[in-house]
C-alpha cells in the first residue's frame, strides 16, 4: 500500500497535478514576498537560502533551521509603510478621549505631532515619558499610536540583562530565534511601527550575556542599518517612532 501510494505521489507530481511539500514552502515564501520592497542585501540573502533549502532533505534537521530562518526574512514587511496622520485637532482629540488631565503631556505630545507635520517626518526624535507608576504613561503610548496612525507594539526591558532579547539569539544555537525588535516588525506588520521601550530606568546591568544598555543604544540611534544576530543582514529601523517611559530619570543609563 505504501510503495502504490508513493508510485502515486510521483505520477501526480510528473502531472502537474501535485506540488511536493518542500517546492510548496517555497511557492508560500515567494507568495509573501509579493509587493514588498526587499533591499538588494536580503534579497541576495533570501535567493541563496531558497536555493540551498532546495537541494536540503526534508527530514534534516538542517532543513528545519533553513526554512525557519526563511521564515523570518519573508515575513519581515520590507518597504511596507503606515502613513502618518499629522491631523492636530485629531491627535488632542484622542488624547481627551484617551486621558483625564495630563495638561503639559498633551501640550508636549500635541508639539512633537506639530514639528513632525512640518518637517514632513517623525524620524529621528525619541520621547521619554517619565513618571510614578500608575499615571498612564504606557496608555498615553497608545493614544501616541492611535493619533499619527502607527501599530503599536510594547517591549518591556524591566530587569533585561541578556543582550539576545534585543539582538537575538545566534542561528547556531537550537531553537534560536530573533530580537524582540524584529518580532516587532513581524508583529506589526509595517516597517514604521511606534515602540514602546517600557521601564528603561530598570534595564539590567552588564553582566556576562553583555550589556543590554549598549545594545539599546544601537537600536535608538544608529538604527538604519541595525543587525540582529539571527537575521545577519541589515534592517532599516530608522523610520520607527520609540516612546520610552521610565519612574526616574537618574536611574536610566547614561
Amino acid at each position: 500500500e505504501f510503495l502504490l501510494k508513493q508510485q502515486l505521489k510521483v505520477i501526480k507530481k510528473e502531472l502537474g497535478l501535485e506540488k511536493d511539500d518542500k517546492e510548496a514552502v517555497l511557492e508560500r515564501f515567494r507568495e509573501s514576498l509579493k509587493g514588498k520592497t526587499v533591499p538588494k542585501d536580503a534579497q541576495a540573502t533570501i535567493d541563496a537560502e531558497m536555493n540551498k533549502l532546495s537541494f536540503l532533505e526534508q527530514n534534516s534537521s538542517e532543513f528545519n533551521i533553513t526554512r525557519n530562518y526563511l521564515e523570518w526574512l519573508t515575513s519581515i514587511p520590507w518597504g511596507i509603510y503606515s502613513e502618518d496622520n499629522f491631523n492636530i485637532a485629531r491627535a488632542s482629540e484622542i488624547l481627551n478621549e484617551d486621558h483625564y488631565g495630563l495638561k503639559d503631556v498633551k501640550e508636549r505630545i500635541l508639539e512633537f505631532i506639530a514639528v513632525g507635520k512640518l518637517r514632513g517626518s517623525l524620524q529621528g526624535k525619541i520621547l521619554c515619558l517619565v513618571g510614578p507608576p500608575g499615571v498612564g504613561k504606557t496608555s498615553v503610548g497608545k493614544s501616541i499610536a492611535r493619533s499619527i496612525n502607527r501599530e503599536f507594539y510594547r517591549f518591556s526591558v524591566g530587569g533585561l540583562s541578556d543582550v539576545a532579547e534585543i539582538k537575538g539569539h545566534r542561528r547556531t544555537y537550537v531553537g534560536a530565534m530573533p530580537g524582540k525588535l524584529i518580532q516587532c516588525l513581524k508583529k506589526a506588520k509595517t516597517q514604521n511601527p511606534l515602540v514602546l521601550i517600557d521601564e528603561i530606568d530598570k534595564l539590567g546591568r552588564a553582566s556576562h550575556q553583555g550589556d543590554p544598555a549598549s545594545a539599546l543604544l544601537e537600536v535608538l540611534d544608529q538604527n538604519d542599518s541595525f543587525t540582529d544576530h539571527y537575521m545577519d543582514i541589515p534592517v532599516d529601523l530608522s523610520k520607527v517612532l520609540f516612546v520610552c517611559t521610565a519612574n526616574q530619570l537618574d536611574t536610566v543609563p547614561g
